[in-house]
């Protein structure tokens, strides 16, 4: 059991969100799509569970060590397509997370900010926060603009800059150690969310608090 984590203090002013896994509630269309895509090869189903087993960032990491052997010429591609056409179609029945409005409300309506960054695309991040009406809560969105991604830490600096905020008022609240990477890098601070995809286990190890829920985080900031 971890202990209890304590408040990050009162100077922090200002929320960097992350989506996939954070507000956006999407586990089941990740699990789903990942189910689909690996039907042909004989393995799964898996459960959001069984799938936090396996998972791991890079994600082709995960996809050999479910398939344990190493991906052939020109496979990681096919997989990641085949992943996206099943996600896109899956994550339409997904909503946002338990706690997602009211946090984004009562940090509004406490006077300081929050943005947005994710790793998802650009486009869809912008039109999907568009769908749900939140758009209006961040005073910055960026996904990603480059198809080949890269690590967190390198947007979270741009991201930051294009803000003209101090890092030391920034706590970074995501579902990944990835986020919790991208916040240390840029000397702000992190909260971990475990309704992602990453086991608490993980997060743990990181050294940043973990909460279940972001009423949770946001009690912490």
């Amino acid at each position: 059991m971890s202990h209890p984590a304590s408040k990050l203090g009162s100077k922090m002013t200002h929320i960097v969100w992350d989506w996939n896994g954070t507000l956006f509630h999407d586990i089941d269309a990740v699990v789903g799509a990942t189910n689909e895509l690996f039907l042909p090869y004989g393995l799964g189903p898996y459960d959001a569970e069984g799938f936090r087993e396996v998972y791991t960032r890079p994600i082709w990491v995960a996809y050999e060590r479910m398939l344990g052997r190493a991906l052939g010429e020109g496979e990681w591609e096919l997989l990641d397509k085949g992943f996206h056409e099943h996600y896109h179609r899956l994550m339409e029945a997904c909503s946002l997370a338990d706690g997602a409005l009211s946090s984004l409300h009562a940090w509004q309506e406490s006077g300081r900010t929050q943005s947005l960054l994710s790793m998802w695309g650009h486009e869809r991040l912008v039109r999907k926060t568009g769908e749900f009406g939140i758009d209006g809560h961040f005073t910055r969105i960026d996904g990603s603009r480059d198809a080949t991604g890269g690590h967190k830490a390198e947007h979270m600096v741009e991201h930051l800059r294009a803000l003209g905020i101090d890092s030391a008022k920034v706590v970074v609240i995501g579902d990944s150690v990835d986020d919790a990477h991208a916040a240390l890098h840029v000397g702000a601070r992190a909260v971990l969310y475990t309704g992602g995809m990453t086991r608490r286990s993980e997060l743990e190890g990181v050294g940043v608090p973990v909460v279940d829920s972001l009423a949770d985080a946001l009690d912490l900031v």
